[in-house]
């Protein structure tokens, strides 16, 4: 940050850059302020001056201290105080005397303004206990007294004026008393009239303070009266809006209860065949009581707990952190939110060469129409991984790439990995965990089911410091592993099973799995599941998706947790829709952070000062959880689309880049996979056709490794003949009887979880520098 330019005066206005305490996460933050007339007000920049003003407070009712050689405080009784910081003792200095001249403008112009409300009401309710009646009438009495304190200075100053004066005087005459003659003499008169003059002013300006004096203390009674019937007032208006809020709160949930009852009466209600949305199981989970779940749209869900502002003494803070992140923050967020992270600063080895041009457009989505439901409606209750799909419904993508695309916004991990304390890196990793949904708002289009054995390298290491494999590791069901690592501190695993069931209005795709992501720093353990994801109007209408569910977010090392709560779209909510909730909490349960947003625009979270048990009852007669929190900070946004990338299938500009052609990937990389390349060209005929040819090979592959089982089996025992026709049947296909190996990842038991998982065994990327593909399947 530049060093602050000096406040510059402009006629009656003064402007300049000071240092404004916000909140507990940024502390002082530079600001714009503008005094002027009175009022001072401040912007976050010079360019918001002409639309956006971030606050004002005037100076005629506000108090000005200081605390120190840089720090003062401007107040007006505490509706609104100011702590600011300049950057050098003059510039404080510079501002604290244009404050004091401004604020003795303001009250003059007050106190003229005043005389004019002679008809003022005399008389008005006393104040209520509370209201500051009686500090109302100290401050009074304490101006009062000021004013009389700076009177008798002023008499002081007289009578040494005075004093000064008449020895000036005999001065004088004796001078005058000489023969002095001419043009002396003449000067000598002047002075003595002129000294007798400034005496009789002297005494004038005395009289005249002494008079105001008594003004002030003969009207200060009637002054009282009015302003405690402006408070009156004020306080009267407050009491009537909270009951119309309450009346209004009423007649809604009145209007809810009533459309709930409806709907549960009558399951053909027309809204709900509008507007049918479901929520999928609650923690991404298949069931077989989902499978004959039918879903309506969600009523609207209270919220497990209300977050208001904290009390303003936890925003006061030492003018010697200008930062403003204590100990327990992050102290290295600052130039995480503002240094781009190019490049591995840990390895200055590393060969200096220009950063590969990725590409930023891919070919359009041709426009060929083709009826979904004469295809789905013989799939209903199916596994939606067993059902022959052309590529018209795809995306030029497999799924090994869209479960890469999690990395969207990997810089956020890159910043939880600098965080000092355990609970605000859950934030982080958190917002982490929901940023891997703002890409499926719109993405309609099914990913291609990889083939057994396919893989996906994304090698991000220059541009941001990360290697990315996937690998599909089994097929029915079909499993994909993961494995990220990162030169920032961090490595993400993972190993996702889809489940999905399409039921006629609706499709649910349900992960299954956990998702692990290890820091280096602290070797805080963090593990999450994925939410359902639901798929509407399959039969008529636009296609929509939406995400409901819970996840917790557990750091295994220190117990720390977050709870977040997507809540399902519902047609009768009051809150914005895609909404996500959360909760950090530590290993005793204490919150610490609260997190809120929706899944697809942005997230804020907030540091929780205390909590206490209130509010109106939940839906189950638990008291929700009230939370005093900071200011919210915007801890995650979502990248805005590419131009054009409605008629690129919504492809945000790191989706674009995942299917680009690349020289050294592996044989089974899903960049080599030619319906997919046929998919993206355009030619969907030939894609369509060469999709079958890749399914029949990948369904002989299986049928020789289930023969080559059978007879390993079978070895040991009595000798069983096995025709092709015997594999064919769809009993011996259900059997375990695949024998296949992942080439990159190997089968274990998960230490956190007691899943049986694959983990990266390494050795891709050796293989990758020294072009030795030989192990690797043909699958293409």
């Amino acid at each position: 940050m530049s060093e602050p330019k000096s406040p510059t005066p402009a006629g009656d206005t003064y402007k300049g850059w000071v240092f404004k305490w916000t909140n507990y996460i940024k502390g002082y933050q530079r600001r714009w302020f503008v005094l002027s007339n009175g009022l001072l007000s401040y912007y976050r920049t010079q360019a918001e001056m002409g639309h956006t003003c971030r606050g004002t407070i005037n100076l005629a009712t506000a108090t000005i201290t200081v605390d120190d050689a840089c720090n003062f405080v401007i107040s007006n009784g505490g509706a609104q105080t100011y702590h600011l910081k300049a950057s050098c003792e003059v510039e404080r200095q510079r501002w604290i005397t244009a404050l004091e001249l401004a604020k003795a403008k303001a009250a003059r112009m007050q106190a003229e303004s005043d005389d004019s409300g002679d008809d003022f009401p005399p008389s008005s309710p006393s104040a209520a206990p509370g209201q500051g009646g009686g500090s109302q009438n100290t401050e009074v009495q304490s101006a009062l007294r000021t004013l009389g304190s700076k009177v008798e200075d002023l008499s002081t100053c007289n009578d040494l004026i005075s004093k000064h004066g008449s020895a000036l005087q005999r001065s004088l005459s004796e001078l005058d008393s000489l023969c002095l003659t001419g043009e002396a003499g003449d000067k000598i008169r002047q002075v003595t009239e002129r000294a007798t003059l400034f005496r009789i002013t002297s005494n004038a300006m005395i009289n005249a303070c002494r008079d105001f004096l008594a003004l002030a203390q003969a009207h200060s009674k009637r002054w009282q009266k009015a302003l405690q019937a402006e408070r009156d007032q004020r306080v009267r208006l407050e009491e009537t809006l909270e009951q119309l809020a309450k009346q209004h709160n009423h007649l809604e949930r009145a209007f809810r209860g009533a459309a709930q009852a409806n709907a549960s009466t009558d399951n053909k209600n027309p809204l709900q065949s509008l507007y049918g949305g479901a929520a999928g199981p609650g923690k991404g989970e298949a069931s077989d009581e989902d499978d004959d779940n039918e879903f309506f749209d969600a009523m609207e869900e209270a919220p497990e707990f209300i977050t208001v502002p904290a009390d303003p003494q936890f925003h006061k803070r030492s003018s010697s952190n200008v930062s403003g992140l204590n100990s327990e923050m992050c102290p290295d967020d600052q130039s995480l939110n503002e240094e781009p992270l190019t490049m591995n600063q840990e390895s200055p080895s590393m060969e200096l060469v220009p950063l590969k041009k990725r590409r930023t457009r891919i070919p359009d989505k041709p426009n060929y129409s083709l009826n979904l439901w004469s295809i789905m409606k013989n799939c209903i209750g199916k596994e939606l991984s067993k059902i022959p799909m052309p590529v018209n419904f795809n995306e030029p993508i497999s799924m090994l790439q869209r479960l890469s695309e999690d990395l969207e916004y990997h810089e956020l991990l890159d910043k939880a990995s600098k965080c000092q304390n355990s609970l605000e890196q859950m934030c982080y990793v958190a917002a982490f965990c929901i940023s891997a949904y703002s890409t499926t708002v719109y993405r309609t289009g099914k990913p291609f089911n990889p083939l057994l054995g396919e893989t996906y390298e994304l090698d991000r290491r220059r541009e941001s410091g990360y290697r990315s494999l996937c690998e599909q590791v089994s097929h029915h069901p079909p499993a994909a592993a993961h494995h990220v690592i990162s030169d920032r501190g961090w490595t993400l695993r993972q190993e996702i099973t889809v489940a999905s069931k399409f039921r006629g209005k609706y499709l649910s795709i349900m992960p299954l799995g956990t998702i692990h992501a290890i820091f280096e720093k602290g070797n805080n353990h963090y593990t999450w599941k994925k939410v359902t994801t639901t798929v509407h109007n399959i039969i008529v209408g636009k296609l929509w998706i939406d995400q409901s569910g819970e996840i917790d977010v557990v750091n295994h090392t220190t117990g720390d947790r977050c709870h977040l709560k997507f809540a399902p779209y519902s047609y009768f909510s009051r809150d914005v829709a895609r909404k996500v909730t959360g909760v950090v909490m530590d290993k005793d349960g204490k919150a610490h952070y609260v997190l809120s947003g929706t899944w697809d625009e942005k997230m804020e979270f907030s540091r929780v000062m205390q909590s206490s048990r209130g509010g109106e009852n939940g839906t189950e007669g638990k008291q929700k959880t009230v939370y005093q929190t900071l200011k919210a900070r915007e801890v995650w946004r979502r990248n805005p689309l590419p131009d054009g990338a409605e008629t690129m299938y919504y492809f945000t500009t790191l989706a674009m880049t995942l299917n680009e052609p690349e020289e050294g990937v592996a044989p089974t990389d899903s960049r080599r996979r030619p319906d997919q390349r046929l998919m993206e060209d355009g030619r969907w005929d030939e894609a369509n056709a060469e999709k079958q040819r890749l399914e029949e090979k990948q369904r002989i592959a299986r049928r020789e490794r289930e023969r080559e089982a059978v007879n390993q089996r079978t070895s040991s025992q009595s000798e069983e003949a096995v025709d092709e026709d015997s594999l064919s049947d769809p009993s011996l296909k259900s059997a375990p009887h695949d024998n296949y190996n992942a080439l990159w990842f190997d089968r274990g038991e998960d230490q956190i979880t007691g899943e049986q998982i694959h983990v990266y065994k390494g050795g891709y990327w050796e293989a990758k520098d020294q072009g030795g593909w030989e192990g690797c399947p043909d699958i293409f």
